[in-house]
């Protein structure tokens, strides 16, 4: 570590200069934020989980130069001219590629008309949250304000705020009959074309077809998107899963527990009762033929599988641990609301969401087993109590306790997401000449999975941010901006 007064005079040099090479420069709002900013770090005496599932590596030497990874070396000392960063008793991971990460989190409950639900804006506190809990890229998957996702991403890539790399969804792509008054819902297949297109020319990388959307819809979205090689997954309810990988969808969100095709009488191109199919899917087991011909066919069709374990641990009566961390970053208001409903969720006798859940972690694990692509996420929705950030590391934990190891669990989110989204060469990983996206966290999550919570530095390109500043910034706000 560089002593106090060496570090305050490196600091003042920085102030009014572009960062590195890799880097633009930052404003003074995004500067308040970071610790670490010269072009060349190095990091000692860390152990290393390298983000390609094989055992961690102890006590190495990883070099940044110019917002890069220089080099990857055991026993090797800092080279000469670095600023060194003592690793001991921390491990290194590669940043979070969050891959179901909304920039937008529930209100309050409210019913304007005949709709049900609201989903404000966190432009705000979730970009720096997503970054203080070492998420330093998301897909958006989904955006209910497609221009202010835009906007945020411009802005982050501009540095004039802090935040994570943003790979912007375009807008639902929702059939008749959406809960939420901010979903455009889609005519025809026409329309859905034209959505696709027009949001493709505005700079939206991904598409995510939703609960509502018809096959026809489904069927003219994906041929739109993949005429721009672009991607498509959804959150599906009227079109079951083999019906959407049939019509060529590329990814599919949450799992199990929201494939209504085994719903009893389930009709074409309606969404049925959610909770009577929550219920009937309860009743099956993993071991079910049904089920192991349905992993069989994603696998073989190649379409990957967006895990949101936290979101639905919520569901599962008094099962989600009470974070003070989650509650210190909700508007007062908020707060009260989320424990109200944890407290209505808990006292429910008769729910199926403990089956569920736990199919869902055997459905997870018995698909990647067998070769399938397993993506991370949280999904900050629900009733509010998954946070950005904090959620994504309670991803990585969950994971494990479906019976992955440790490596295993953060390949799938880290090295996955990249891969998924085509930037395996500069993200995802720790190796030499990446992009340097770290997370430093105290402690050794190979033996302890929740140090994964312990973010003492984030660097994104090279530059190193305070998470507990960015946290500290955020708190209080979540439900409100």
């Amino acid at each position: 570590m560089l002593p106090a007064a060496a570090g305050a005079l490196l600091a003042s040099l920085w102030l009014a200069a572009p960062l590195c090479a890799q880097s633009p420069a930052l404003s003074a709002q995004t500067r308040q934020f970071v610790k670490y900013a010269e072009p060349l770090l190095a990091i000692t005496h860390v152990r290393v989980i390298d983000g390609h599932g094989t055992p961690a590596k102890e006590d190495q030497t990883v070099v940044l130069r110019d917002g890069r990874i220089a080099s990857v070396q055991a026993h090797a000392p800092a080279p000469a001219g670095a600023t060194v960063i003592d690793g001991s008793g921390h491990t290194l991971i590669p940043g979070l590629v969050g891959m179901h990460d909304h920039m937008f989190y529930p209100a309050p409950k409210v019913n304007p008309g005949a709709k049900e639900a609201l989903y404000p804006e966190q432009g705000s506190s979730f970009p720096k949250l997503y970054l203080a809990g070492g998420v330093t890229s998301i897909r958006t998957t989904g955006s209910v304000e497609p221009y202010t996702d835009l906007a945020l991403k411009q802005a982050i890539d501009a540095g004039k705020i802090p935040g994570p790399k943003m790979h912007t969804t375009g807008p639902y792509l929702e059939g008749v009959g959406s809960f939420a008054p901010q979903l455009h819902e889609l005519a025809d297949a026409a329309d859905a074309r034209r959505t696709v297109d027009y949001w493709i020319g505005e700079g939206a990388t991904s598409f995510k077809a939703y609960m509502h959307i018809t096959r026809a819809e489904l069927a003219a979205a994906t041929e739109a998107a993949h005429a721009r090689h672009i991607k498509i997954t959804g959150h599906l309810c009227s079109v079951g899963f083999r019906e959407a990988v049939d019509l060529g969808i590329d990814d599919l969100e949450h799992g199990l527990v929201v494939d209504t095709e085994f719903t009893p009488g389930k009709q074409a191109d309606v969404c049925p009762d959610t909770k009577l199919a929550a219920a009937h899917l309860a009743t099956m087991s993993i071991d079910s033929p049904p089920l192991q011909q349905l992993i069989r066919y994603l696998v073989a069709k190649h379409v990957a599988i967006t895990s949101t374990l936290p979101v639905f641990e919520t569901f599962v009566p008094g099962r989600a641990p009470v974070d003070q961390r989650v509650l210190d970053a909700m508007l007062p208001e908020t707060r009260v609301e989320y424990l109200t409903t944890r407290a209505r969720v808990a006292a429910k006798a008769d729910s199926p969401w403990a089956r569920l859940f736990k199919l869902e972690e055997q459905f997870e694990y018995a698909f990647v087993q067998q070769g399938g692509t397993l993506l991370a996420g949280l999904d900050p929705t629900g009733y509010g109590g998954v946070i950005a950030g904090y959620g994504d590391q309670r991803e990585v934990e969950l994971l494990v306790e479906a019976g992955f190891t440790p490596v295993q669990a953060i390949r799938i989110a880290t090295l996955n997401g990249a891969r998924f989204m085509g930037e395996e060469k500069s993200i995802g990983s720790i190796e030499a000449g990446k992009a340097a996206d770290l997370v430093l966290l105290k402690g050794n999550p190979v033996e302890h999975i929740r140090d994964i919570e312990n973010v003492e530095l984030v660097f994104k390109d090279g530059v190193g941010y305070d998470p507990a500043k960015l946290v500290q910034a955020a708190n209080g706000t979540v439900g409100l901006r």
